[in-house]
């Protein structure tokens, strides 16, 4: 069995969103992927973005400057 690590999480309330968010980040090489939203957690389109704990700034400043609606930010274990 693979071992829980923290994981930021940011839920999205449009799939559109989400994919919004994976445009911005992979074309400035931010860490994190698309994965689906972990049962403790309940989000409106089904996927979120996952990143180590440690890119919560940056990824917050991403999505302020380029106006990425989120549901929520979460710290999770998975």
């Amino acid at each position: 069995m693979r071992e829980k690590i923290p994981r930021l999480i940011i839920t999205f309330p449009t799939t559109t969103a989400a994919m919004a968010m994976e445009t911005f980040c992979r074309g400035r090489q931010l860490p994190g992927r698309l994965i689906p939203v972990p049962r403790s957690i309940t989000a409106g389109c089904g996927v979120c973005w996952a990143a180590p704990v440690e890119a919560r700034e940056e990824l917050e400043e991403t999505v302020m400057e380029h106006h990425i609606t989120i549901s929520g930010i979460y710290h999770v274990l998975i």
